[in-house]
């Protein structure tokens, strides 16, 4: 289906429940499995971004900097799961998988709405770097600084701890916001002609009105996320395309359950 034909406005996205997250998940191995020259390619350059900005933060000497990049890191996650909505849209529909067209409809997008929902999280993912800022100097300004590369214990000290918990809690919170106003307008992006501010707040209602659902499924994501980061970032090129299908047979699901 052409961009110039998608369908205009919001459809009906009917409930979500534990029933269609695991049936979302199934599926999204499916497609996985079907096509995993996709999967891996999108997750690399989101892996190698990772690589980039962990090496741009101890080339430069401030490896504190470390920590906001780890945390901050799944914010930028809905870009490279792009590709991915595309590659299962076109396994849902019966469409051919080639590199060009998968690429031509990404490319295509900055001519929608995408790069416009992507400057507001690259704005919370920035702010959220300022903040994290912040949050390190008043725990840890006045503190004697050891390089964390090489040993951790200033983190272990009771301002640190206090500061580790408090980062916590407020990049938790960004998180949250991110994938409020993500999780389902992403892929209505790909899916219909509607603007961003539209398809943001319809992803907050979405969460909003299948809390605990949808509450659940971004801990699932959190979780195993921040497991396959734990080697280098290389467990997110099994993890990453999972997501990125399962969040796009979310979205589908939930909308051809209400029409």
């Amino acid at each position: 289906m052409p961009y110039t034909d998608r369908p205009l406005g919001v459809p009906t996205i009917g409930r979500i429940d534990f029933a269609l997250i695991q049936h979302a998940c199934r599926l999204a191995w499916n497609d996985l499995r079907t096509a995993p020259r996709f999967g891996l390619f999108f997750a690399g350059v989101y892996v190698a971004l990772g690589w980039g900005m962990l090496y741009l933060a101890y080339a430069t000497g401030q490896t504190y900097w470390a920590v906001l990049v780890v945390s901050g890191f799944p914010i930028i996650g809905p870009f490279a799961a792009v590709g991915l909505y595309e590659v299962s849209r076109r396994l849902d529909m019966g469409l051919p998988l080639n590199w060009a067209d998968i690429l031509t409809v990404i490319a295509h997008q900055r001519k929608r709405q995408l790069p416009s929902i992507s400057a507001v999280i690259i704005v919370i993912l920035l702010f959220w770097f300022f903040l994290g800022h912040m949050i390190f100097a008043l725990f840890m300004g006045l503190s004697v600084m050891t390089n964390i590369s090489s040993s951790i214990d200033v983190f272990l000290t009771p301002n640190g701890l206090m500061m580790l918990g408090f980062g916590t809690v407020i990049g938790a919170t960004f998180s949250l916001l991110v994938y409020m106003i993500t999780v389902i307008s992403l892929p209505l992006l790909l899916d219909r002609e509607v603007d961003f501010v539209t398809a943001m707040i319809t992803s907050f209602q979405v969460v909003q009105n299948n809390f605990v659902t949808m509450i659940v499924w971004a801990a699932i994501i959190a979780v195993v996320s921040f497991i396959a980061m734990l080697p280098g970032f290389l467990g997110l090129f099994l993890v990453l395309p999972w997501v990125g299908h399962a969040s796009w047979h979310i979205y589908r699901l939930a909308r051809d359950r209400a029409n």
